[in-house]
């Protein structure tokens, strides 16, 4: 079989978890970490941990195993198997198996936990954390409030939960910062991943007048591109595969955090807090990328301008985790 890794020895055993290669076999002298995935890896959210993590492995810093497209009803039993393979810290999603989660997280207090959610850590071993690229989110805002010509942008989410709403709040306030004029259609559609609705319920937007698309789900970049209008991307830098479509970005990376939780496991300091700081502008844990062709100067020059005040604190870009509506 030649020279496999932990993962390619996965793949080429047609396993889908890798739980059994967590056991002894694997180095000591490094912490074994194990992600838990209701969606692909390649899904934008996910993929920006997960290549965090690889990254830590690849440094030698940890051994990580992964499960993609674990179903809410099978996610604590999936965390109860790798919880009895050693795992010193484990890394996930509990958005939608809140209760479960931290229920095994109570049951192994020696594993330190690090798990998506909306609600707050809980001690010894529950941290928390969330999406908060919130001030990228602004900044992407401004650019596309000062490039809409009809004034209507449609938004395209996937649950309304409070890291989908705070995002898509701070977008419309930083359109209507520099455009009062600008109107929204907001819509969820109630996945994490289903391009063809994200795509069917952006052309609507687009036959309603929105010149502009707020792609917080893939999909909808698809949409714009097909109708030859703009679209605003979320977490990942898509503009490569939809050139002369995607105007800016706000940007999460997720090196911050994994890097900060790790060497917390490492020197005995991990804790149940809420991570999700991590994510904020100041620690590079979010960022705004622009085409500054498409975009234009005046736009990028206001953007900029907000974006220096965000990083020397003298604007904050309020956090509002309520439901986004339409104002059209």
């Amino acid at each position: 079989m030649g020279n496999l890794n932990r993962r390619t020895l996965v793949a080429a055993l047609g396993l889908t978890t890798a739980l059994s290669l967590t056991g002894a076999s694997w180095a000591q002298d490094v912490p074994k970490v194990a992600a838990i995935w209701t969606v692909p890896v390649e899904q934008q959210w996910a993929s920006r941990l997960h290549n965090a993590l690889v990254a830590a492995e690849d440094r030698g810093e940890i051994d990580y195993v992964y499960s993609e497209n674990i179903t809410n009803t099978d996610y604590e039993r999936v965390m109860r198997e790798y919880a009895e393979q050693g795992i010193a810290l484990m890394v996930g999603e509990a958005f939608g198996v809140e209760q479960p989660a931290r229920t095994v997280a109570a049951d192994y207090p020696e594993i330190s936990f690090l798990m998506g959610s909306s609600l707050p850590p809980v001690e010894p071993n529950f941290a928390t954390f969330d999406n908060f690229i919130h001030e990228p989110s602004y900044l992407t805002g401004i650019i596309a409030g000062m490039k809409t010509e009809t004034d209507q942008i449609g938004m395209v989410g996937g649950y309304a939960i409070p890291e989908v709403n705070r995002l898509m709040h701070a977008f419309m306030a930083g359109a209507l910062s520099v455009n009062p004029d600008v109107t929204f259609s907001v819509s969820f559609i109630n996945s994490w991943y289903d391009p063809p609705k994200a795509k069917e319920t952006a052309f609507a937007m687009v036959d309603a007048g929105a010149d502009i698309l707020y792609a917080e789900r893939f999909g909808v970049s698809d949409a714009a591109k097909e109708r030859g209008i703009f679209a605003i991307g979320n977490v990942i830098d898509t503009a490569a595969d939809y050139p002369g479509t995607i105007l800016a970005s706000a940007l999460w990376h997720g090196e911050p955090m994994i890097d900060q939780a790790i060497a917390d496991v490492k020197n005995g300091s991990f804790e149940a807090k809420d991570y999700g700081v991590y994510a904020f502008m100041e620690y590079g844990g979010s960022s705004m990328v622009v085409d500054e062709e498409l975009a234009g100067a005046a736009a990028v020059e206001a953007a900029k301008a907000v974006e220096a005040s965000i990083l020397d604190g003298s604007f904050t870009v309020e956090i509002n985790d309520s439901e986004p509506t339409s104002t059209q």
